[in-house]
């Protein structure tokens, strides 16, 4: 085994990238307060063909330091907006045929092993690192996912619960 170097890795130039099908979900960050967790996020979304993200509330946007320190130039290759409250963008995405579900441990939520990621568009929103997702935002939705965890602490960091999120949804739509 040999590792390989960033040139053998033929991954696409940033313009053939934004051309590429993306697959069919946009990830929604709901008062995300750490830059870093949104640069962290916005690399995420771009080694999984995220569609887009939608920045919200006191979420940072682009162009941000913190946001380029982790997201490595993602920023450039992943599409984004915002909206000022989350709920708002819901009702856009909804309004364009997108189910909503909310990354959250809630009564009546779905394992996120047993999400079938096929199917219509969809959104998925993580929510502030301590509060989560906003009550207001998950009484919206269509569902919620949650990550089965059996570890001593009920959470995980935004940006690692975005990464195993969209590896699933990748996964599966790949």
């Amino acid at each position: 085994m040999q590792k390989l170097k960033n040139d053998e890795l033929n991954r696409p130039a940033l313009t053939d990238y934004k051309k590429q099908d993306k697959l069919p979900y946009v990830i929604i960050l709901d008062n995300v307060r750490s830059a870093l967790n949104v640069g962290s996020v916005f690399r995420t979304a771009d080694a999984f063909n995220t569609s887009k993200i939608i920045l919200c509330g006191i979420t940072s946007t682009p162009p941000h330091k913190e946001i380029s320190k982790t997201a490595l130039g993602a920023t450039e290759s992943v599409d984004w907006e915002y909206f000022e409250k989350t709920e708002d963008a819901v009702q856009h995405l909804r309004s364009q045929g997108y189910s909503i579900f909310a990354v959250e441990q809630a009564t009546q939520s779905c394992m996120l092993n047993e999400f079938d990621a096929a199917g219509k568009p969809f959104a998925i929103i993580f929510g502030h690192e301590m509060d989560g997702v906003q009550q207001s935002v998950i009484d919206i939705c269509d569902g919620v996912i949650e990550i089965p965890q059996s570890g001593t602490k009920h959470s995980i960091n935004i940006s690692v619960c975005a990464g195993v999120v969209c590896w699933e949804i990748y996964r599966q739509l790949k």
